[in-house]
């Protein structure tokens, strides 16, 4: 669900410690130790929103049904083929054969129809249950086939079970898989230090393991921008593909020894708004704050410049994109009359923000934005345990700010109330139904592009920025995806050049 990318003092002393580490040291050549600013809350990717968890054990621990390549093309993963009706609503998947968990057990079609019956169950913690919902039953056809019968068509069903969310496990080894994730894939779970690194070792009975130059893969958490541009100066990191501190790439980029990559996402980054609550109930109090927003300004003071505007929930790279950035343009002074109008100029309003640099540099931005226009802002910074409990599950907020990074995720806003927006349209439901259904690429992406229209006309959230894939690599490091198309990327692709 989410990206989650402080203004940083100590960029002159971080200048200094690489003058002094301009030897790099040799490369281990099996092993890779990658960055990553937040650490998973667990590790596994069938019970937990958290984007971390998708990032390590996704496609690199566990496997799905189908994968997705940086190009975003479907490809067979555990299943090896498949078929579908003329009517759309059968998918008939071929299984691998041979293939074994890493505690030795076997897969097969029992485990598919195990994991897919526990993602549906009433009780199902799955964060994202809502790309199961067009399945009717899921059966047991042959040792190795499985056969999906779908409730009506779903344009993207092939795609969402590529997820972390449709990982396939086993029985024998679920109930442990929160701490120590046992799976199918290329890499086998070796060590967690929490507060520190995650370590994954290669898969030698992987069906692919000859392909895999990595023996040894480690993650280190390091949420400080700081503390992470010194490991990679002094090289104890050799790579880090979600750098969080934009001001600080030139003083790589200016350095043959790095490699800095400027990607994609599909992070919407939102202002978003409780609608469930007075007054953003009030889409008149929405526009005003759409307004009140100056985007310009928060990403040149969030992301130095390197991030694209947006006007609606859709990434910028998308073949159905509709540019609605001037929809709501700044002026102060009409936000002000509206909410003059409204009768609550001068009413308070809490921004409650999880602890990553994008969000809080954005917050404070905006809670200037907003006291310009007459609102008594606050901000509130909170740790993101917090942020998951009150305001994602118990939609204890005014507004928040927070990229959502899975692709195809306009279908949040047909969630309903339940859903943390607090936002429900039996209008944009219809909408979504139609879109999740059409066959047809054309008229997919033309009902795609009313969405966009449907959100921005009834400013839902604040819509910011598109959040980048900002990356840090050792200039040797070769393999790695520039943009992120999906929230998974396997490490099974990188090696070290000659």
């Amino acid at each position: 669900m989410f990206a989650r990318l402080k203004p940083c003092t100590a960029s002159l002393a971080v200048l200094a410690l690489s003058g002094a580490l301009s030897a790099q040291p040799a490369l281990a050549k099996g092993e890779v130790s990658i960055g990553f600013q937040q650490e998973p809350t667990t590790l596994d990717p069938t019970s937990d929103a958290t984007a971390a968890i998708d990032g390590i054990v996704t496609h690199n621990i566990m496997e799905s049904l189908t994968t997705v390549n940086e190009a975003g093309e479907v490809l067979p993963d555990l299943a090896e083929s498949w078929t579908i009706s003329d009517d759309g609503l059968t998918y008939v998947f071929t299984l691998r054969e041979g293939v074994k968990y890493h505690d030795g057990t076997d897969f097969d079609a029992e485990d598919v129809k195990f994991s897919f019956d526990r993602a549906m169950a009433e009780d199902s913690e799955n964060p994202t249950k809502g790309i199961f919902k067009p399945i009717a039953a899921v059966e047991v056809t042959g040792p190795h086939e499985v056969t999906m019968t779908l409730n009506n068509k779903d344009a993207f069903f092939l795609f969402n079970i590529a997820r972390g969310d449709a990982s396939i496990v086993a029985p024998e080894s679920v109930e442990t898989n929160k701490s120590k994730p046992v799976g199918t894939g290329p890499y086998v779970f070796d060590s967690w230090t929490r507060g520190d690194r995650l370590t994954l070792v290669r898969n030698p009975d992987h069906r692919d393991a000859d392909k895999v130059a990595m023996d040894k893969v480690t993650f280190r958490f390091i949420s400080d921008p700081a503390a992470a541009s010194a490991a990679l100066m002094a090289g104890e990191l050799d790579a880090y593909p979600g750098f969080p501190a934009p001001e600080m790439l030139p003083q790589f980029e200016a350095d043959p020894r790095f490699a800095v990559v400027v990607g994609s996402t599909e992070g919407e980054v939102i202002l978003a708004m409780n609608n469930a609550k007075p007054p953003f109930d009030n889409v008149e109090v929405r526009r005003a704050i759409s307004h009140a927003i100056d985007r310009a300004a928060i990403i040149d003071g969030a992301m130095y410049g390197r991030a694209t505007p947006i006007g609606s929930f859709y990434p910028p790279h998308g073949p159905a994109y509709v540019d609605l950035t001037a929809r709501y343009p700044h002026d102060v002074a009409k936000a002000r009359e509206i909410f003059e109008t409204a009768g609550v100029d001068g009413s308070t309003m809490t921004l409650r923000v999880p602890p990553f640099p994008y969000a809080m540099r954005s917050a404070e931005i905006i809670q200037a934005q907003l006291t310009e226009a007459g609102i008594d802002a606050k901000v509130e910074n909170v740790e993101w345990g917090f942020w998951l409990d009150e305001i994602y599950k118990k939609q204890n907020y005014d507004m928040t700010i927070i990229a959502h990074t899975s692709p195809n995720d306009m279908g949040n806003f047909a969630r309903g109330k339940t859903y943390f927006y607090g936002f429900e349209d039996p209008e944009f439901t219809a909408l979504w139904d139609s879109i999740s259904t059409e066959s047809d690429e054309a008229k997919r992406v033309s009902l795609l592009q009313d969405g966009q229209k449907y959100l921005a006309d009834n400013a839902i959230h604040g819509f910011l920025f598109q959040m980048p894939q900002l990356g840090v690599y050792d200039a040797r490091l070769q393999g790695y995806w520039s943009s992120s198309p999906v929230l998974f990327e396997p490490v099974a692709n990188l090696s070290w050049a000659e």
